[in-house]
């Protein structure tokens, strides 16, 4: 398998792994957007040259878009391998070039999130541990922050406090979500849709920042969402799933 780095300079002509390959789509090009300003802060996107989702993204944990407290660490946002690539070894050949790169800078480690058991979106905990990490902290909803230390003495990344009991003071639907995924762009507008067609309370957050995205009560930011204050799930929603899930 060969591998691609996206960077600003070929972002517009690269297909970005896990959106359909139409530029006009809405999906990809928020995404693309989001990419490009973060280029700046230290992000790699590494993929595959085939088409399909194989890829991973990661960046300084000091510029992650998630309420972690992890300086000197390499945050993944994402490593995901699917379909007809699982099961040949591109997430190793993946983790692997993470590695190799944040050592030359001079990171302190890795950190990622997982769970006790697999969520999804969320890396495999049992393919984390296979590989060395070990958990560094946990919120009360389940979701854990793995590391994968390169020396003994480094300090284990821990969740800011805000984010460890994951609650909202508002009653409904409330979706905290950032264009770090580009399903969001496509199918968030379509739950609020669906939830003004059906009066069901329901308010969509976008985060715009990284501080915004640092203030959220959620370690998972890129989609996290709550029904009266306590916190559901962080698996998207279409119409469908939307409204069985308001059926309960």
């Amino acid at each position: 398998m060969e591998y691609i780095r996206v960077t600003k300079e070929n972002l517009r002509k690269e297909h970005i792994c896990c959106a359909i390959a139409n530029d006009n789509d809405v999906q990809v090009s928020s995404k693309k957007a989001w990419l490009a300003d973060r280029f700046d802060d230290g992000l790699v996107f590494l993929k595959s040259t085939e088409r399909g989702k194989c890829f991973i993204e990661y960046l300084p944990a000091e510029n992650a878009w998630n309420p972690v407290d992890a300086p000197g660490y390499t945050y993944i946002d994402c490593l995901w391998v699917s379909g007809s690539l699982k099961g040949h070894g591109y997430s190793n050949d993946l983790l692997a070039a993470c590695i190799e790169d944040s050592r030359e800078k001079g990171r302190k480690g890795l950190c990622i999130l997982s769970s006790a058991k697999k969520k999804p979106f969320l890396s495999d905990p049992k393919y984390l541990s296979h590989k060395g990490f070990r958990v560094a902290d946990a919120a009360s909803n389940g979701i854990e922050l793995w590391y994968l230390p390169f020396t003994p003495d480094a300090r284990p990344p821990r969740f800011l406090p805000h984010a460890k009991d994951p609650h909202v003071g508002e009653k409904g639907y409330v979706l905290f979500y950032t264009d770090q995924c580009p399903f969001n762009a496509k199918y968030v507008p379509i739950v609020e849709e669906t939830a003004k067609e059906n009066g069901i309370p329901f308010r969509a957050i976008r985060l715009k920042s990284r501080d915004e995205a640092r203030s959220a009560p959620t370690p998972v930011t890129t989609y996290a969402l709550f029904f009266d204050g306590e916190y559901l799930t962080n698996e998207q929603m279409n119409a469908a799933k939307f409204l069985k899930l308001a059926a309960r």
